[in-house]
């Protein structure tokens, strides 16, 4: 749009047990991408960017993007589920209905509790690896002409003229900003927002052969139901590794991370063992005999707002703000980053303004 861009941020750290600097919840490579969901707010955000998806390929040369389908279920009468047929009635996203017989049916792999409702997204959906999104939208910038800073940005200061941002590598000047932080933004910036940032644990499970055989064609699936038993799985997913890993997450309970020490020691920490002993229950109560032949955990962090929805609006004429996944944002980042860019330029929805 005729602006000189710079995005400023550090890579991926080598090895978090060691590592002293920002930690982030994209370096992985499963996160499930849908069209459908409860809010009509995430449902349109995220068709505005899966409608991308093969743009931003092109025009990086990464893939990141798998549309394997998305399972939505849960209990017939959960308040989640009605409201996901609702939405996909009222914005006319194409998916199955299934009963509970229909879903064993479907998915024979999965235990079927009896009223069982289910919505599968056959188009549209599956899932991503977020750290090639990342890499894709950096490479597509930097064609695109932005400038790449490698480093951490360590706090900003506004003057009547412009903003100085303070990184590990000397000051930069800009005329503004958009903070787009994660769980680090209220820290950076100085001020509080009303974010709530969680801890959270995922559970990994390394599968052989024949279990990646039996569960080809799996989808991507979000689980409804009493809390603390809501788990969202991921299909068997090829790592860096070379080994192919299925993945899931829930936690039971939700632990603040007040500071930037508290990330920190949180993602030095490696995760929860407790918390990826109730997901390992839980993902062989709903695929029995599940065989694995090792589980790994890892960390992660949300960031959530009193609204539910993304923060992005302006703080200050310089300062623009753009936060607050509430744990549903990797897939739709695309779109959440284009409405924060108009908001620094003047462009704000009053909905998303802080």
């Amino acid at each position: 749009m005729g602006h000189d861009v710079a995005l400023i941020g550090p890579d991926e750290p080598t090895d978090f047990a060691r590592h002293d600097g920002m930690f982030g919840s994209h370096f992985d490579e499963g996160r499930i991408t849908r069209s459908l969901d409860s809010h009509p707010f995430w449902s349109t955000v995220n068709r505005a960017s899966i409608a991308r998806y093969g743009e931003i390929s092109a025009q990086s040369g990464v893939d990141f993007y798998r549309e394997v389908g998305a399972l939505h279920i849960g209990p017939n009468n959960d308040a989640d589920i009605l409201a996901t047929g609702k939405t996909a009635a009222e914005l006319d996203i194409p998916c199955e209905a299934y009963d509970a017989d229909q879903l064993g049916e479907r998915f024979p792999y999965l235990r079927i509790a009896a009223g069982t409702k289910g919505y599968f997204e056959p188009r549209n959906a599956g899932y991503i690896s977020p750290r090639r999104l990342v890499r894709a939208q950096t490479v597509a910038a930097e064609r695109g002409g932005a400038q790449i800073v490698n480093t951490i940005a360590l706090g900003i200061s506004e003057s009547a003229t412009g903003v100085t941002i303070r990184t590990g590598e000397g000051d930069i000047e800009a005329a503004r900003v958009l903070v787009a932080a994660g769980g680090h933004t209220e820290f950076l910036l100085g001020q509080s927002l009303g974010f709530t940032v969680y801890a959270r644990t995922v559970a990994l499970f390394r599968l052989g052969t024949t279990e990646m055989q039996r569960l080809s064609g799996m989808p991507s699936m979000r689980c409804f139901g009493p809390k603390g038993e809501t788990p969202y799985i991921l299909p068997p997913v090829l790592y860096p590794d070379g080994q192919t890993w299925l993945k899931l997450g829930g936690d039971p309970v939700d632990i603040r991370l007040e500071s930037g020490a508290d990330i920190q020691n949180w993602f030095r920490s490696g995760g929860s063992d407790s918390v990826a002993d109730e997901l390992q229950r839980q993902i062989l109560d709903r695929i029995p005999a599940l065989a694995f032949e090792e589980r790994r955990v890892a960390p992660c962090m949300t960031t959530f707002t009193r609204s539910g929805l993304p923060c992005i609006g302006p703080l200050s004429a310089r300062v623009t703000v753009a936060s607050g996944g509430c744990g549903a944002a990797a897939k739709c980042s695309d779109e959440l980053g284009r409405l924060g860019g108009l908001a620094m330029l003047g462009e704000v929805r009053q909905e998303l303004a802080p």
